[in-house]
């Protein structure tokens, strides 16, 4: 039995609470007991000093793309790197069940965001988690695209039939039976973007019925962000299901004076009784696929017809048209521009990571757009971009909101990835609680331990009490800096001197154990 004494801590416990000075018991995978600092330590237990170092809570990624990571890769030790002890996956409406193993949906819909994974693919949550082992304990939300993959005959892109959506029903039933938290959608992307109300209603009357979460990537974040925002709150009025909106933001430079207009709806939201709130990476730039730039119509096509069509100077005239004059979608290209597009990971095009689409046209002396159509006709792999969304000014505001939830939206499917993969805890607290102090380092740990956990129902997680779990972070506060830049994401920085999940050290000084003590979390 393991037997832990963390003793001499400054102790944040998750509540938001000011820090206070102590010593933790741990046994097996429980918190035992909290005492005086310096109590007298006990036979049989090993000594941690914490001496000058903050303990809290392990942190919780509200929204994470780590289905099929975990599987590649079972310690997890890109979120143990970060203190990220816990992970919800199976967001914006991306996930790899139910599907049939190996199908090209399932490679084309996973490719740029949850990578590769041999013959991926699973008929149930349950034939998932089979054989899963993790780092990380993980919760899993029941994907939108592949319940319409499971329930729709030929090309989903397009509306569902009554009898497709009665059976995408059960499907989702099925899911939230063998324990998954909730549900996600991407409106944003293919195929759920083509999903009509009576479907979203019909599905979320289920989600409310089990009183599970419906997280959402909303359909616009930029221009149009209040009328999306409208759409998914009164699909929550109306079905009275619990309501996440995923990685909040504002897209683009002219919007930025929206962000007050949003915060404002969702707070009036929830004194109309709504049970919303949202999550948020520390970051003002993103990451996502390159082929999601295009305009919806085209999203409908398989990747080798659009890939074909793009072969057609007319057809780039058209598409460049509808990116130029978006109408109900959000166009990143017209929204941020092509100079704060680059690209993060393009298999064959290695040349081209870490450049903007205006640098590479100038380089070539050709037009951004060419230049873009050019890329995704030859791409044969995983095709990812970086976009600058949003200002300082804006991610700082949404970040002070009392309902903020930490997020790192991490992806692990090319050969560079953002650096929110593997450094969003400590650009969060280095960026904004050290060198910025936009809030105390409780309010942030809060946000990233208590928020989450109380979000999500984890009746034993996310605090730092008596008979949780024992999944802890011992911070080197005074010496915590992040290295890595956007070049060489995978830097480890300092201040990260342990990680505990379940009461197993995962990670210790420099060093990971590979353990896999993580536990599958399922609603109970």
């Amino acid at each position: 039995m393991n037997r832990y004494h963390l003793r001499n801590a400054e102790i944040i416990d998750g509540s938001d609470s000011a820090p206070f000075w102590g010593d933790l018991l741990v046994e097996s995978d429980m918190i035992q007991a909290i005492l005086p600092p310096h109590s007298q330590v006990r036979e049989g237990y090993t000594v941690i000093d914490c001496t000058d170092k903050v303990l809290c809570p392990g942190f919780i990624d509200m929204h994470g793309h780590s289905d099929l990571e975990v599987l590649r890769n079972p310690p997890m030790q890109p979120k143990i790197g970060q203190g990220i002890t816990t992970e919800v996956a199976g967001n914006c409406g991306i996930g790899v069940f139910p599907c049939q193993r190996g199908s090209t949906f399932l490679r084309e819909l996973c490719g740029d965001v949850l990578g590769a994974y041999p013959e991926a693919g699973w008929k149930s949550f349950s034939a998932y988690t089979q054989h899963w082992r993790s780092g990380t304990n993980m919760a899993f939300l029941q994907a939108h695209s592949t319940l319409r993959r499971a329930s729709m005959e030929g090309n989903v892109n397009r509306s569902a039939t009554d009898s497709e959506i009665s059976k995408m029903s059960t499907f989702l039933r099925e899911s939230l039976e063998a324990g998954c938290l909730g549900m996600s959608t991407g409106l944003y992307y293919a195929p759920c973007i083509f999903a009509e109300e009576k479907e979203l209603l019909a599905l979320l009357k289920v989600v409310a019925e089990y009183k599970r979460l419906f997280a959402v990537h909303m359909r616009c974040e930029g221009s149009d962000i209040l009328d999306s925002l409208k759409e998914v709150l009164s699909l929550a009025e109306r079905t009275g299901v619990r309501l996440e909106i995923s990685h909040l933001k504002v897209i683009g430079r002219k919007n930025q004076h929206l962000v007050d207009e949003v915060l404002f709806m969702i707070d009036h939201a929830r004194e109309r009784g709504l049970d919303v709130q949202f999550d948020q990476y520390p970051y003002h730039f993103g990451s996502t696929s390159l082929f999601s730039l295009l305009p919806p119509s085209y999203l409908r096509l398989p990747r080798e017809e659009l890939q074909s069509l793009l072969k057609d100077a007319s057809a780039r005239m058209k598409i460049r048209s509808e990116m130029e004059y978006p109408k109900g979608w959000d166009s990143i290209a017209e929204l941020c521009g092509w100079d704060q597009v680059s690209i993060q990971s393009l298999e064959g095009n290695r040349q081209y990571e870490m450049m903007s689409l205006s640098e590479i046209a100038r380089e070539q002396g050709s037009d951004p757009y060419e230049v873009f159509f050019d890329i995704l006709q030859e791409a044969k792999g995983t095709a990812l971009m970086m976009d600058v969304t949003q200002s300082e000014e804006s991610l700082k505001k949404i970040l002070s909101h009392p309902l903020m939830c930490f997020g790192t939206d991490a992806l692990y499917a090319g050969a560079l990835s953002h650096p929110r993969s593997y450094q969003s805890t400590l650009h969060l607290l280095d960026r904004y609680g050290k060198q910025e102090a936009v809030l105390p380092l409780q309010s942030l740990i809060a946000r990233m331990t208590g928020n989450p956990a109380k979000r999500l129902g984890l009746n034993d997680r996310g605090f730092i009490k008596t008979g949780y779990k024992a999944d802890l972070v011992l911070l080197d506060w005074q010496n915590l800096a992040e290295h890595n830049d956007i070049k060489h994401p995978e830097i480890t920085g300092d201040g990260i001197s342990m990680v505990m999940v379940n009461g197993m050290v995962a990670y210790q000084e420099g060093t990971y154990h590979d353990s896999t003590s993580g536990a599958l979390l399922l609603y109970s």
